[in-house]
């Protein structure tokens, strides 16, 4: 856990202004004056124990830690901050829940916030606050965070995941460039494999990247685990015509996906072993800061996900919404501080920090600078209005968000691809834990 003083906000200026940030005195005079003005007043004596994401980019967590620490300064909130997997935050926010206590604010993955809807501080005022100053909410994050009229919480952002590939790996194989469909896709593992330079996607409990890549293989094939109606679909021929898919794709891995998280392609990929992948920018942005991996960063470029026989794109974009529980003392200080953190003074620094790995909800964002900074980051700024919420076409809420946590999707396609159980099996498990969810 960390505990944020003015002094970590003056010591950590020099880092931050590498990357643009507002820092030091100039940070923390922009947080005095937003306090004194801002609609919600910390409560004297407030306390914030806030979960949030491991960071993967470093240069994020320099300018969150900076935005925490001028908070607390400018407010006289205490913060304290701690660190988790993406594994470990939803089951440690449901402790939480539980409990009624260790937590006043969770920011963590999907729809987290539709996991405890009677648990959290409705956001209702928050959202209309940014709305309406930074140009509205992108439809997919608004999804993500309410329940009727409700906001559960506020869609920070979006860790978009885009197509990751060595160039010099797909001009030996005779692609010029990244396929824009299924079955080009699929041909182009086979080539990069036949080659030598594999391909590798996550097919064990990856919450990012695991939930991503195969909900994208299942939608572009026009099946859904619940139709609008949330009623169950997942036992269908277009399931089936997706398990043959990915089947096929696994066929050309890398050995080992089955066990990976979502750190295990990062590292394969960056250890010079995978040539093509799906990830946030920040692959990427760690090539580009080591010096030892210029060629390799110099090599890496990006592409949107090839389109299934659907005909239009079915991508699951990692969302990445706070909650504030009601059990919180201190639900004004909860409530400023969410606020606070979306304030264009912090947030466009706070994108510049990320480098692409984070992506806008606030449709005024969508200009900032960093989509522009480096042609490579681009793909990147599409990431949250692309997206499908990740209920699909279901009703996002508490049974979408726990068929997520739980992998459902993952299970059936990693099943099906290990040998585990055949096409009716594989579809038969994850419709009986469908009915589990949906009852």
């Amino acid at each position: 856990m960390q505990d944020f003083t003015r002094r970590t906000l003056l010591q950590g200026g020099t880092a931050l202004a590498a990357t643009g940030m507002l820092t030091g005195p100039a940070l923390f005079d922009f947080a005095k004056a937003w306090a004194q003005s801002a609609p919600w007043k910390a409560e004297p004596g407030a306390k914030l124990t806030v979960m949030r994401w491991k960071r993967f980019v470093p240069a994020e967590d320099d300018a969150f830690n900076a935005m925490v620490a001028a908070f607390k300064t400018a407010t006289g909130t205490e913060m304290n901050v701690f660190s988790e997997s993406f594994e470990d935050v939803q089951p440690k926010a449901s402790v939480a829940a539980n409990t009624g206590s260790g937590l006043d604010l969770a920011w963590g993955l999907h729809t987290l916030p539709q996991l405890f809807p009677t648990k959290v501080l409705k956001m209702n005022d928050v959202a209309d606050y940014l709305g309406k100053k930074y140009g509205g909410w992108t439809d997919a994050a608004a999804k993500t965070c309410k329940l009727g009229d409700d906001w559960l919480g506020i869609p920070v952002a979006t860790n978009g995941g885009y197509m990751t590939y060595r160039k010099s790996a797909l001009d030996k194989a005779g692609f010029k460039e990244f396929p824009k469909d299924f079955p080009g896709f699929l041909e182009m593992c086979k080539a990069l494999k036949a080659n030598n330079t594999p391909a590798g996607f996550a097919l064990g409990h990856a919450s990012g990247d695991g939930n991503s890549w195969l909900h994208w293989v299942l939608w572009g094939h026009g099946a859904y685990t619940v139709d609008q109606n949330d009623k169950i679909i997942i036992n269908s021929p277009e399931t089936a015509k997706a398990l043959e898919y990915c089947k096929a794709l696994y066929d050309s891995f890398i050995p080992g996906t089955p066990s990976w998280n979502d750190s295990s392609n990062n590292k394969a990929y960056l250890a010079g072993e995978l040539y093509c992948t799906a990830n946030g920018i920040s692959i990427y942005v760690a090539a580009k800061t080591d010096a030892s991996k210029k060629e390799l960063a110099e090599d890496t470029y990006h592409a949107l996900w090839p389109v299934g026989p659907v005909g239009k794109p079915t991508e699951l974009q990692l969302a990445l919404p706070i909650l504030a529980f009601n059990f919180t003392k201190y639900p004004n200080a909860a409530k400023a501080f969410v606020a606070f953190m979306l304030e264009k003074e912090n947030y466009e620094k706070w994108l510049d920090g990320a480098q692409g790995y984070l992506t806008q909800t606030l449709n005024a964002y969508e200009s900032a600078p960093i989509w522009t900074a480096d042609p490579k980051n681009y793909v990147f700024s599409q990431a949250s209005k692309r997206t499908l919420p990740a209920s699909g076409i279901g009703t996002v809420g508490e049974k979408a968000a726990t068929a997520i946590a739980d992998f459902i999707v993952v299970d059936m396609f990693a099943n099906y691809c290990t040998g585990a159980k055949d096409t009716k099996g594989a579809m038969a498990e994850a419709e009986r834990q469908l009915k589990r969810i949906y009852r």
